[in-house]
């Protein structure tokens, strides 16, 4: 009986982290006051890989996730459950955040103090940050 309130409870959390995931990465596309259909595909792409959802699934979180993200503004709430994931996530949602403040070739302040704040919510060396953020940046120059 307790097995199946519990493994009740994993799943739900589970589509709530899409959905904060979600929300942080549209958060992020959204903080240069500029929202692109680039943005919401690698976003759409990142949900996609990140928890094998089928597009379908994808699209209903963007939804949800977008509604969350306008409903709050706390960067704790998107990454509370993220920061207790392994290190390896940790760096792939980094990497995903730089695509986004890359897919129009700028990075301009705001976004640079939104990764640093969720590198630090995350647990993120600002040396890993870095490196992700040359890792990116080169591959938008190819």
């Amino acid at each position: 009986m307790f097995k199946k309130i519990f493994k009740k409870k994993e799943k739900k959390s589970d589509g709530n982290d899409n959905v904060m995931i979600g929300a942080l990465l549209i958060h992020a596309a959204k903080i240069d006051d500029n929202y692109t259909e680039i943005e919401k595909n690698i976003i759409k792409k990142s949900l996609i890989n990140l928890s094998s959802l089928s597009e379908n699934d994808a699209d209903k979180i963007m939804v949800e996730a977008e509604k969350k993200e306008k409903e709050s503004n706390q960067l704790v709430e998107f990454t509370s459950n993220i920061k207790k994931k392994s290190m390896e996530f940790r760096l792939k949602i980094i990497e995903i955040l730089w695509k986004i403040v890359y897919s129009d070739s700028t990075n301009d302040s705001y976004e640079s103090n939104l990764i640093r704040r969720v590198c630090g919510l995350l647990y993120v060396s600002d040396k890993d940050s870095g490196l992700i953020k040359m890792k990116v940046k080169n591959l938008n120059k190819v």
